[in-house]
């Protein structure tokens, strides 16, 4: 402690003293270029922020997030994707190395290694320099875990069927069926239950939905004699008056 005039200067042992240039001046010395922080300061940050924010939502309203039908666990030919902050994962979890019997190493193993050394890096590259080209260890690190990120986003991205997405996804109409009718029993009891859903409503990649198919009985039964697109023809093994049937009966299949 030294005596000045009328002061007393006390030393911070936590202050090297070779270090003293590094020391930032009180801001006294800066006037006209400092303010309060209540409101001045915390006033502006909350217009700033309030500007974002009515931009995010005038974003949601004009671009809606999509929407899908609702869930189906026994659809096992539902293929999930997740989002987008999530593909590079999802595009890892795709090769041999990282899936199957090896899941546990491309879900927990190698992004453990990742976020880890990304926690590490300040604490193992502790130099002064700020240009990139003086920390190589911490600009190395980062380099590596954006250009993976990037690398495996854009793979899921440009390898994912995006059009079976769409179809597996989208909504379709429901109908009331009623399944104690002799056209739903011929339905059920002919298989077509497998391709087509048991209320008609079509499986993605299997069957096509028939509700509101505005076909006539007759156009149903030659359908299902014959097929068309996909179906291939003889799907159907009954009688003619169990056709004709259920082709009365998905005819006259409507939606709510």
């Amino acid at each position: 402690m030294h005596r000045g005039k009328g002061m007393k200067f006390v030393g911070d042992s936590r202050v090297p003293v070779g270090r003293k240039q590094n020391i930032p001046k009180d801001y006294s010395e800066y006037p006209g270029k400092t303010e309060a922080f209540w409101p001045n300061f915390l006033l502006k940050e909350w217009l700033v922020g309030s500007v974002f924010l009515i931009g995010f939502l005038c974003l949601t309203v004009a671009h809606p997030s999509p929407l899908e039908r609702i869930a189906d666990p026994t659809d096992t030919a539902y293929i999930p994707l997740p989002d987008w902050y999530f593909l590079f994962l999802y595009q890892l979890l795709k090769y041999s190395y990282a899936s199957g019997p090896y899941t546990v190493i491309g879900a927990l193993v190698m992004p453990g290694l990742a976020f880890g050394a990304l926690l590490l890096a300040p604490f193992l590259d502790r130099g002064p320099e700020r240009r990139p080209a003086k920390r190589p260890v911490a600009t190395g690190l980062m380099l590596l875990a954006v250009s993976a990120t990037v690398f495996l986003t854009w793979e899921s991205v440009v390898t994912h069927d995006w059009e079976a997405s769409k179809e597996q996804g989208k909504i379709v109409a429901e109908a009331d069926i009623d399944t104690a009718s002799e056209g739903y029993l011929v339905f059920k009891d002919k298989g077509c239950i497998s391709c087509h859903g048991d209320n008609l409503q079509g499986i993605a990649g299997v069957g096509a939905s028939l509700v509101d198919t505005g076909l006539t009985p007759e156009e149903v039964a030659d359908i299902a004699k014959n097929g068309t697109g996909d179906m291939p023809p003889g799907m159907f093994k009954g009688t003619d008056e169990e056709l004709q049937k259920l082709a009365e009966f998905i005819s006259g299949v409507t939606s709510k």
